[in-house]
C-alpha cells in the first residue's frame, strides 16, 4: 500500500556509514529528511550529498536531522564518500543507509519499476518529531533536488504546525502569510495582533506571527 501525507513513516533497523540505527528512536524529537538515491558513484547523486553537507548547519537550526539511501553496501558508500569529498569540497557529515537488500526502499515505495526495475527514484521525505509524514516528493533521476526549496517547505511546515496559517505561493521565511480558514475573522485581531489585510473574505494575510 502505497505512503501517504499524514500516515507514520515505517520505522526500521539497517546499518550506515555511521553505524547502525532503528529510524524512529534516531530521529527521536527532531524532524528528518530521508532522501534516496538510484545508485552509488552516479554524477548526480556526487552534487547532491555534497550539497546536503554543506547546508547541515541549516537542517540543524531547523531541528532537522538528515539520511541518505543508496542501494549499494557499505562499502561501496565509504569508497563513495571519498570522491564526493574530494569532488564536492566538503566533508560528508551524516549517515547514509546501506540498503543493497532494498529493504527500506520497499517500504518507502522508492523503486518504480516504469522507471528502472532495480535501482530507487529520487524520493523525499519529511518527517515530523510524532514520525507523520508531512511531504513526500519524487523526481526523476535525471533531475537532481533543490534543496533550497526543502529547506523552504521545512520553515513553512514548522510555522504552520504552530500557528493557524498556511503559506502562500513562492513564500520565504519573512513574507506575509494566510490566515487559517478555520479563523473567525471575530478572532482574528488578538491572535493575530501585529494586523492582518482583507483581500477577500476568504483570503486574509498578516505579518509571520513568529518574528
Amino acid at each position: 500500500m502505497a505512503l501517504r501525507l499524514g500516515d507514520t513513516a515505517p520505522d526500521f533497523t539497517v546499518e550506515t556509514t555511521e553505524g547502525p540505527l532503528s529510524f524512529h528512536t534516531w530521529i527521536g524529537d527532531s524532524w528528518a529528511v530521508l532522501f534516496s538515491h538510484p545508485a552509488d558513484y552516479t554524477p548526480v547523486c556526487t552534487t547532491e550529498l555534497g550539497m546536503v553537507a554543506k547546508l547541515k548547519g541549516e537542517f540543524e537550526r531547523r531541528n532537522v536531522r538528515v539520511i541518505g539511501l543508496s542501494v549499494d553496501n557499505l562499502e561501496s558508500h565509504r569508497g563513495w564518500i571519498s570522491d564526493i569529498n574530494e569532488t564536492q569540497g566538503t566533508t560528508i557529515n551524516f549517515p547514509i543507509i546501506d540498503d543493497h537488500n532494498r529493504e527500506v526502499s520497499q517500504l518507502y515505495d522508492m523503486i518504480h519499476p516504469n522507471a528502472d526495475a532495480s535501482f530507487t527514484v529520487r524520493s523525499v521525505f519529511i518527517i515530523a518529531p510524532d514520525k507523520t509524514i508531512k511531504l513526500m516528493i519524487t523526481y526523476p533521476a535525471s533531475t537532481g533536488r533543490n534543496f533550497d526549496e526543502l529547506l523552504r517547505v521545512i520553515d513553512s511546515l514548522q510555522l504552520t504546525a504552530n500557528y493557524s496559517v498556511a503559506t502562500p505561493a513562492n513564500w520565504k521565511h519573512g513574507d506575509d502569510v494566510v490566515i487559517a480558514p478555520s479563523v473567525p475573522n471575530e478572532d482574528v485581531p488578538a491572535k493575530f495582533p501585529k494586523g492582518h489585510t482583507v483581500v477577500k473574505p476568504y483570503l486574509r494575510t498578516t505579518p509571520q506571527p513568529n518574528l
